[in-house]
């Protein structure tokens, strides 16, 4: 795969009602897929979820959620810099409108089991520091595996200050195996979509970040993608990171993950010649800009 294949302009996947639309056939694997909603000051959008499990991830704007007879009344953010946000879960086999106004990420999974219809208060979002020094980032850990219960959906928000690095050091997850040093890999398809400070989905002359991704001799791939606002970098398999931000602009990135495993997580293995990295990590001090939004605790996870 090269950068053209992987790397999906904001407008240039658009379906009506979606602004972005990025399914498992688009993307050409079978579990993980994207949407994004934008409504104008009282929109509505009904749809069906059909195979697969959803979430409604207000990026900018509030909400309200109907569902299986539940009505979930999201109070969003004013943009994925600001705050974390609360946000909706959908089951498979759904019929759902949203009302509102703003700009809505549906992460979603191609999903066996059909659960319940949720709300995920913003409260309860584990929020976490990672690295340190230029290696520092924030995670908003909404939909991990501990955090919330889904099907095969697993979503998380990154957000990397201006000038620094994350998705670091570079990592894997394209294989269900254990390595011979202990270390657990899981097979994941995921999906990054991109915000930039200041930036504005479809500008061409907005500001701007990087996301490398790159294989093995085993199976290449080699992409370096130069991303705005609202644009989407595929990831099927191969090392990704750093994703890079420039300076002065603040990056944020939703990862998207869903693969064929029967349990949920995010099991990943670094590149064997980046990893030590992390060790540095252990005399510097987190990026003082850090949060930009929410309590934080310091954990460890794979190095998105």
């Amino acid at each position: 795969m090269r950068t053209a294949d992987a790397h999906l302009p904001w407008g240039g996947t658009a379906r009506v009602p979606w602004a972005l639309e990025v399914t498992p056939e688009r993307a050409g694997w079978r579990y993980a897929g994207l949407r994004v909603l934008t409504l104008p000051p009282g929109g509505t959008v009904t749809f069906a979820t059909d195979a697969e499990e959803m979430l409604v991830l207000p990026l900018a704007g509030a909400a309200t959620v109907h569902c299986d007879g539940a009505r979930f009344a999201l109070a969003g953010r004013p943009s994925v810099f600001a705050a974390v946000t609360d946000f909706a879960y959908l089951p498979r086999d759904a019929t759902v409108t949203v009302e509102g106004e703003g700009r809505f990420a549906l992460p979603s999974a191609r999903a066996t089991r059909r659960l319940s219809p949720r709300y995920g208060a913003a409260r309860d979002v584990p929020v976490e520091l990672r690295g340190a020094g230029p290696a520092s980032r924030q995670v908003n850990n909404f939909c991990a595996p501990d955090a919330f219960d889904c099907d095969r959906l697993l979503a998380v928000e990154v957000l990397t200050p201006g000038g620094n690095w994350s998705s670091y050091p570079p990592h894997k997850h394209e294989e269900d195996r254990r390595h011979d040093d202990g270390t657990a890999e899981a097979e994941l398809e995921e999906i990054y979509y991109f915000e930039v400070a200041r930036g504005v989905p479809g500008d061409p002359a907005g500001p701007v970040g990087y996301q490398r991704v790159y294989g093995t001799d085993r199976r290449p791939i080699d992409v370096l993608a130069e991303v705005r606002a609202g644009d989407v970098v595929l990831v099927p398999y191969g090392y990704h990171g750093p994703s890079m931000a420039a300076p002065g602009y603040d990056l944020y990135y939703l990862n998207v993950l869903a693969g064929p495993g029967s349990a949920r997580t995010m099991a990943c293995v670094d590149d064997p010649r980046h990893g030590w990295i992390r060790e540095s990590w252990t005399d510097q001090p987190v990026d003082p800009r850090l949060p930009l939004a929410g309590p934080t605790t310091r954990e460890a996870g794979c190095p998105d």
